[in-house]
């Protein structure tokens, strides 16, 4: 049966996401500008009531992966102060997580599949297996808020579509 790296399972992923979603920021501020729309609007913007905003969703997109590819890779999880304000300042957290995700080798990764790994979340905690943080976590976590984020700017009037979203 073939098999597939842990690392490229993830960290080649990652930063194809994390670039897509930067072309996608660069789409929106030049839009947001010429449409004279305020960017903090839109950085508001969510898509119900009770759901975070575009910001958070780029924020956790970006922790998510930076804090698999640290955890499965055994290296201290790089902490960011969470107070992006503008589009440039969302796309320069993007960019310095996929700097850092550049970093982690697949020697530090590949062979984690069984390795544990604890999250805590407040009084919560929740342990898994490499393969399971990565495919059953960190993977949907991803794709969840970078759809969201599309959602959230599609849904404000931002002509994106399917092929802004996978890539190249």
């Amino acid at each position: 049966m073939p098999t597939i790296s842990m690392y490229n399972a993830s960290i080649p992923a990652f930063i194809k996401m994390l670039n897509n979603l930067n072309a996608i920021l660069d789409k929106a501020s030049t839009w947001a500008q010429a449409k004279k729309i305020d960017e903090k609007y839109l950085m508001a913007s969510r898509l119900a009531p009770d759901m975070l905003p575009f910001t958070k969703q780029i924020q956790i997109a970006t922790d998510i992966v930076k804090g698999c590819a640290a955890r499965l890779a055994g290296v201290d999880v790089p902490k960011y102060e969470d107070n992006e304000a503008s589009f440039a300042e969302l796309k320069a957290r993007v960019s310095k997580t996929i700097v850092f995700l550049e970093t982690i080798k697949a020697q530090q990764i590949d062979g984690t599949e069984e390795k544990s790994i604890e999250l805590k979340f407040g009084p919560n905690s929740f342990m898994f297996t490499g393969l399971d943080y990565l495919l059953t976590f960190a993977n949907p976590n991803l794709y969840f808020h970078v759809t969201t984020a599309y959602a959230i700017l599609r849904h404000n009037g931002l002509e994106i579509g399917k092929k802004d979203y996978l890539g190249s």
